[in-house]
């Protein structure tokens, strides 16, 4: 029992003794220690950044380094001498003083603090030290009695403001941020931690796999003191050895295969097997949303591995290997939906809301297993006739579950809105669709017949100029020269367009069995015996044309009373 007792936290035991040892800091030790060497200390900082990244520990090394008796020529403290020691563990000391500001956030603590500060250090040579520990805790009254004192601080006296969210601080007590030196920590890499952790495991004569150091690194999420708390949960589960299984049991993660499961039931579409796959969770003991933040670390790399197979991630071969034939199933655009329907969960706060997030999950997923059914914008278009194919029937390469499907019709579009239609699978070439000759059309020798047919047509009609042609008067002069006279109005400048005179005349010679020689005139010099067509008249033959187009609109202009606006 008494060696149960006396056991102490390896994040504890393992806390850094010098600037040197502190992880991926080193932007702040580095500076720190060059300012004690060179006797350049200032008189406050802010240290901000995540939890457990060294904000604390790296307070209580400079205030080691500012009372070590022994203190190296470079700033580094000896980290063994009893000045050291005590700051290191945390005692108490004359000289360095914490202060949780959680508890102790009022102005009448603030103003204790101030009086405290006023009196000099217990030697010569030594400073004092005031580490405020979650300082956006302080109120601003609390902020405002410090104003002062920072601004005019009494010599030999260094206050060190940690804190996790300075943005508050910003908000409540702005002149603060100006007095004081601030330094951002960053969050511990993934290969840092693993580092860390298996040095603390040489030390305490234990192993482990680096599989099992990435499980722990990555559940820490960038905070070494979180990871060497749960590597002791594991050394005291398994006696010495840590091994994945172990891992995963103390951790509560989620077996791989488990989500190697989901995406096979995602790909073939057997939706109602999601209930099954949750409740086995459930009676396995597993927390749910522990399952779900490992399935949008999932889909993510199921995202990477489609768009770059030879992406370098942190995963085991083995699980790559299958992670990368399924992501093969998948089309990019459906991988993106699925990783943005999951993130939504979390971001709309429903999970956190939910008592029991069971049901939420269960719907995310079934929501995410429907996402098969969805139909690109090109496909509805052109299942409607709106969009003729590409070139060579090149259609949208999308690779998706489920048999081939055909080219979808109007029939299947229509109900896209009550059940999208499925998206067809990828391929690596599509077959060209299979084209028909036009019919051959009968030439006609009378050209107003011959232009009246062609417009009917619409082959070849340049586009927006069909109601202003059939407006226009048309006439084979004895020279040979169809003359086209249109009306005034806005047609007049783009048929000056030889580009469109063209388009006329490579869609009226097959009406007319010859290539005609197509002159515009308008106004004065439009052909004499050219009739004059009034306004009214423009109008209703443009709205025949429009009726001839749309049966419809003849129903509703009757139904309405529309009139055609120019």
């Amino acid at each position: 029992m008494a060696n149960g007792l006396s056991h102490k936290a390896l994040a504890r035991k393992h806390r850094p003794r010098s600037f040197a040892e502190v992880a991926t800091q080193e932007h702040v030790s580095e500076t720190l220690r060059r300012a004690v060497a060179s006797d350049r200390v200032g008189h406050a900082y802010l240290f901000c950044g995540p939890r457990g990244v060294g904000k604390t520990t790296l307070a209580r090394v400079l205030a080691m380094a500012l009372n070590c008796p022994d203190r190296r020529e470079d700033g580094e403290p000896c980290g063994t001498c009893e000045s050291c020691a005590r700051i290191w563990g945390g005692h108490t000391a004359l000289d360095v003083v914490e202060i949780d500001a959680a508890s102790n956030r009022g102005v009448d603590d603030a103003r204790d603090l101030r009086e405290r500060a006023m009196y000099a250090p217990s030697g010569e040579g030594k400073s004092k030290v005031y580490i405020v520990d979650e300082a956006h805790m302080l109120t601003r009254e609390a902020w405002n009695a410090l104003l002062k004192i920072l601004e005019e601080p009494p010599p030999r006296v260094i206050f060190v403001f940690a804190t996790t969210e300075p943005q508050k601080i910003q908000q409540m007590a702005a002149p603060i941020l100006s007095r004081c030196q601030r330094f951002d920590f960053r969050r511990i890499g993934v290969p840092d931690i693993v580092a860390q952790l298996t040095r603390v495991l040489e030390e305490e004569g234990a192993g482990a796999p680096p599989d099992a150091l990435r499980l722990i690194a990555r559940k820490a999420d960038g905070g070494m003191r979180d990871a060497l708390s749960l590597l002791d949960q594991v050394l005291s589960l398994t006696g010495g050895e840590v091994d994945i299984d172990s891992v995963r049991r103390v951790l509560g993660l989620v077996e791989d295969e488990r989500y190697l499961e989901l995406l096979d039931i995602l790909q073939t579409g057997r939706h109602g097997e999601v209930f099954g796959l949750v409740q086995r969770l459930v009676d396995e003991g597993y927390d749910l949303v522990e399952f779900y933040h490992g399935l949008l670390d999932v889909f993510r790399l199921l995202l990477r591995l489609r768009l770059s197979p030879d992406a370098d991630v942190d995963v085991q071969d083995d699980v790559r290997k299958e992670l990368t034939e399924r992501a093969g199933a998948f089309a990019p655009g459906d991988l993106v939906r699925m990783l943005t329907a999951a993130a939504d969960l979390e971001s709309q706060g429903s999970l956190r809301r939910s008592p029991n997030p069971r049901l939420p999950i269960e719907m995310l997923l079934l929501r995410i297993s429907y996402l098969d059914r969805t139909v690109s914008l090109e496909e509805l278009i052109g299942a409607l006739g709106g969009a003729p194919e590409p070139a060579g029937g090149a259609g949208r390469q999308t690779a998706t579950r489920g048999e081939p499907t055909s080219t979808p019709t109007a029939a299947t579009a229509a109900r896209a809105t009550s059940e999208p239609a499925p998206v067809a699978p990828s391929t690596d070439a599509v077959a060209p669709k299979a084209t028909t000759a036009p019919a051959p059309v009968a030439p006609s020798a009378d050209v107003k017949e011959a232009w009246t047919r062609w417009l009917d047509s619409a082959s070849g009609v340049p586009k927006g100029l069909s109601a202003f042609l059939r407006s226009s008067h048309v006439v084979e002069r004895g020279d040979g020269k169809l003359i086209v006279s249109p009306l005034p109005g806005p047609a007049i400048e783009r048929l000056s367009d030889r580009s469109v005179i063209l388009e006329i005349v490579e869609g009226l010679s097959p009406y007319l069995g010859r290539r005609p020689d197509v002159v515009v005139e308008a106004g004065e010099a439009a052909s004499e015996g050219a009739p004059r067509v009034t306004q009214e008249e423009v109008r209703s033959d443009t709205m025949k044309a429009l009726f001839r187009q749309e049966p419809r609109l003849e129903r509703a202009v009757e139904e309405l009373d529309l009139e055609l606006m120019d």
